[in-house]
């Protein structure tokens, strides 16, 4: 008996013990699950993570992020989830950052990168307008530029477009198709988010709605450019339009889709803009090197007035190869800039009457420019107008040219370097210039005047320099060595050489047909001719070896180039100049000038004879 009631009272302790384990499983499985269901619910929340900490600013979510997960009921949480899935809902940027682009994306607050974790959203730097620069910005030493903020698509729009984008910022007028452009951004959005949409079936009615908004705008923007095509309800169109895409915005959708439509309108804009700015670039030079129809007009009513007049050959005078009188030579097409460049000196000169203006000119503009001269005298100087195509010269078949320019541009990875040699316009002798030995074989100096500039002191000083056996007195410009210049690529040049340039050009006559420079000139074009680079890389090769050695370096304060071009010349520097060179595309008489330097150059302009009103020319 003691030994059955021993085995039952085994056998009931294996139950009990066989059920403690049934328990203890359940009980694990219980809190298995409740464990992941404490998490979903928020109850995570209410302690932090040993391993991650994470510091944000005051915002809708910090309230979620320290809520107790048992204050918390089940459609608190459906709300709090609703919320986070509209936030980081695919949202198109603002114009502002999408015109800001990928050059702003690193650059941030100093001082918000200090603290770790936070977002930090880019700073933009907008490059400010050269008509608001005042002149306590302008840069040292007269033709610095002052130091801005690092606009790199600046700087490149610069160095490959030059001058133009200066004069882009100068000129902007206010926008016409403002309400075009926004019409045109909501349809770009309105097209990334309906193919999401219309695969909803829950959601045929907005997809309808956005169907028929999307036809409407591709309608309207294809009968309209400006704003003042647009019909009467536009805006009301504008309003519907943006709430369909914000209810759109609203609905989880496919974000690659999105962002794949997103990016095929991105690169269709990218190649717009770009056609756009060639064309623009291509309708600025047009403008510079094509001949305003005022002027030409002017040049046409000098011609016919020439032909009425009673003399039609020119008086013989001493004066033109005396070389004991003072002998300035231009070389123009230009009736305005060389009148311009004739009464700029004069009105400085001591003495007037022993100064003589040579006037080299080309077939179509020569009785223009003699009547002009005739109606328009400039005090007692005397101006002799010379057509070089009848000259009778060794060359039969001789052609005006004018001083060349060219554009050179230094793009650096370092600011300041690239701020201060970005672009230059370097001016130099012409084919036309090796033959004023010829044209004036009596005379032993000369000065050699651009038809862009504007004196502004007495020249006569001129004429008592001691050049020491140089041949031509120049204006060096030093911030561009010849070892910068990629185009020379031929002949032993000085790399470390500074280069002059023309404007003003005191030549030695005497010495240059001694040493013969027009005859070296002719030899090193000749030489270098034939092969693939262009005629005027050539003449700029040639000229730089013709007068390597030969160039007496005239003080600085004789002549200020860039005025053609750089909007930060120091005004103090201006007024100490002798010379104010207009180098560069911008020139005073076009539309395109730079409306502060414009002042210095039409104040030396007859505005009283009649022509200049008949033919609305009001530079």
């Amino acid at each position: 008996m003691k030994g059955g009631g021993g085995g039952g009272g085994g056998g009931g302790g294996g139950k009990r013990r066989w059920k403690v384990l049934v328990i203890g499983v359940l009980v694990l499985v219980i809190l298995s699950m409740l464990v992941p269901l404490a998490f979903l619910l928020g109850l995570h929340n209410g302690f932090h993570s040993p391993g991650f900490v994470t510091v944000q600013p005051a915002s809708s979510f910090e309230s979620f992020t320290r809520i107790n997960a048992t204050k918390h009921t089940q459609r608190d949480v459906s709300e709090r989830v609703d919320e986070v899935l509209q936030k980081i809902n695919p949202v198109l940027p603002k114009k502002s950052d999408i015109n800001v682009g990928s050059r702003d994306m690193n650059v941030t607050s100093g001082t918000d990168s200090k603290k770790r974790g936070l977002p930090v959203s880019p700073t933009v730097v907008a490059n400010p307008s050269p008509a608001n620069k005042t002149k306590s910005e302008a840069s040292y030493e007269g033709v610095q530029r002052k130091v801005v903020s690092g606009d790199e698509t600046w700087r490149t729009c610069e160095v490959k477009y030059g001058s133009y984008c200066l004069w882009r910022e100068e000129n902007k007028e206010p926008m016409k198709d403002t309400k075009v452009k926004q019409m045109k951004d909501q349809l770009f959005v309105a097209r990334a988010y309906y193919p999401s949409i219309a695969k909803m079936p829950s959601q045929s009615k907005l997809t309808r709605d956005m169907k028929q908004n999307i036809q409407e705008f591709e309608r309207i923007l294809s009968e309209s450019s400006q704003d003042a095509d647009l019909p009467p309800q536009v805006d009301k169109k504008l309003q519907k339009m943006e709430a369909v895409i914000a209810k759109a915005k609203s609905f989880p959708v496919d974000c690659n889709n999105v962002d794949k439509k997103l990016r095929q309108i991105l690169d269709l804009t990218e190649d717009e803009a770009s056609f756009h700015m060639k064309q623009s670039v291509f309708l600025y030079q047009l403008a510079v090197q094509t001949m305003p129809k005022s002027l030409h007009c002017l040049s046409m009513r000098l011609t016919v007035e020439h032909f009425k007049s009673a003399s039609l050959e020119d008086p013989i005078s001493e004066k033109f190869s005396d070389p004991s009188l003072l002998h300035f030579v231009i070389i123009s097409d230009n009736i305005l800039a060389s009148s311009v460049v004739i009464n700029s000196t004069v009105v400085h000169a001591r003495d007037s009457k022993n100064f003589v203006f040579h006037v080299l000119t080309d077939e179509q503009n020569y009785f223009a420019m003699k009547q002009w001269f005739v109606r328009n005298p400039c005090k007692q100087s005397t101006v002799q107008v010379l057509n070089i195509e009848k000259l009778e010269l060794d060359d039969s078949d001789m052609k005006l040219s004018l001083p060349a320019e060219f554009r050179v541009s230094f793009p650096s990875g370092d600011l300041l370097a690239s701020q201060q040699n970005r672009t230059h316009y370097l001016s130099l002798f012409s084919q036309s210039h090796y033959l004023l030995p010829k044209l004036f074989d009596k005379l032993e100096k000369v000065v050699v005047l651009d038809d862009d500039v504007v004196v502004q002191q007495n020249l006569s000083p001129l004429w008592d320099l001691d050049m020491e056996g140089k041949v031509n007195g120049a204006v060096k410009l030093c911030t561009v060595r010849l070892g910068q210049l990629k185009s020379l690529k031929r002949g032993n040049f000085d790399t470390n050489a500074c280069l002059w340039m023309s404007g003003l050009n005191v030549v030695d006559l005497a010495r240059w047909r001694e040493l013969g420079v027009s005859e070296t000139y002719q030899k090193y074009y000749k030489e270098m001719s034939g092969g693939d680079e262009s005629s005027e890389a050539i003449a700029l090769q040639a000229s730089l070896l013709t007068f390597q050695d030969q160039v007496y370096a005239l003080d600085d304060k004789w002549a200020l180039s860039g005025l053609g071009y750089d909007y930060y010349i120091n005004a103090e520097a201006i007024k100490n100049a002798a010379i104010l060179h207009y180098n560069g595309n911008m020139k005073p008489w076009l539309e395109l000038g730079i409306p502060k330097y414009k002042n210095y150059w039409r104040k030396h302009l007859n505005r009283e004879d009649r022509f200049l009103s008949d033919c609305n020319v009001n530079p």
